[in-house]
């Protein structure tokens, strides 16, 4: 029996991790099955007549389209409205409160994904600012998936998933329900995704143009990339914080053994070293080197 042309070889697998750890640094390894998995509905749909095919098209052209499509099948990663909801109260009841009255407040959700983090970071910002909300925040929101960024922009949801996953005040204050052909949707109102500046970014890249932010979310991304781009991505975003400026974790992610010059202030929580703005007291930090 001659080989499937559409299974994937150890050569092929070998080829398409090196390319995307170069390209972004996530690392594939012992990840075959689901690097197999998900690209092979591409080879398919594309009319290739091998994976050995599909590979060489994309090693071609490495800023092509066919590319793009690639990162995108590898790097999609389940989120959901309100995930890891501590870090929403400690927003709310603590960075706000330190910030100076009416004073802008910036904030990046890199790794956005399709826009339940960047959205929640909204509702909450209304929740606990009102109307101030609309004038004094901004929230960029970046993914290296140009895929999941633009259902992002759409912020059209599930009615079925916001309704498990939001209150019934924030249903009603942020949201508006479908009716017609849209009737088991949910749309964010149009005052809330103007709040909302989505764009692709990869975190590997220039963060020159970023910034600076009272606050970065980037959680549950760290987790795919190995001990040294770690390093360089934590202190790429240590750098794009305003003094005094928060950085926001996966609770399952950890920064024990990097070094950075970020405060530890709790657990998936870290604060940039500066003037005096925040709630919490200086006896309550420690050296990010320690955790």
């Amino acid at each position: 029996m001659s080989p499937d042309p559409y299974a994937m070889r150890p050569h092929d697998f070998d080829q398409i991790r090196q390319m995307v750890y170069q390209f972004c640094g996530v690392d594939l390894q012992g990840k075959e099955v689901l690097v197999g998995t998900r690209l092979a509905k591409n080879v398919r749909e594309l009319g290739f007549p091998s994976f050995e095919a599909y590979c060489t098209e994309v090693k071609r052209n490495p800023s092509g389209q066919l590319f793009t499509s690639m990162i995108d099948a590898l790097t999609t990663n389940h989120t959901s409205f309100f995930r890891e909801e501590a870090h929403f109260k400690f927003l709310k009841e603590t960075v706000l409160p330190g910030l100076p009255a009416n004073s802008k407040i910036a904030i990046w959700s890199a790794a956005c994904s399709t826009g339940e983090e960047p959205y929640t970071i909204a509702f909450s910002l209304v929740d606990a600012l009102g109307e101030d909300a609309f004038t004094r925040a901004s929230i960029t929101a970046t993914d290296i998936s140009t895929r999941v960024l633009s259902q992002a922009q759409r912020g059209l949801y599930p009615s079925a998933h916001l309704q498990q996953q939001l209150s019934a005040a924030t249903l009603k204050r942020c949201l508006l329900r479908g009716v017609g052909n849209y009737a088991n949707q949910c749309l964010v109102k149009p005052e809330v995704r103007a709040m909302v500046t989505f764009a692709q970014f990869n975190l590997l890249g220039d963060y020159s143009s970023m910034g600076p932010f009272e606050v970065i979310f980037c959680r549950n991304v760290m987790i795919y990339f190995d001990r040294a781009t770690q390093q360089n991505v934590v202190n790429k975003l240590a750098s794009r914080l305003a003094p005094g400026g928060y950085l926001f974790i996966g609770h399952s992610e950890s920064l024990n053994g990097i070094e950075h010059p970020l405060l530890y202030v709790r657990p998936a929580t870290y604060r940039k070293s500066g003037s005096a703005r925040g709630a919490v007291r200086s006896d309550s930090t420690h050296s990010g080197k320690m955790r």
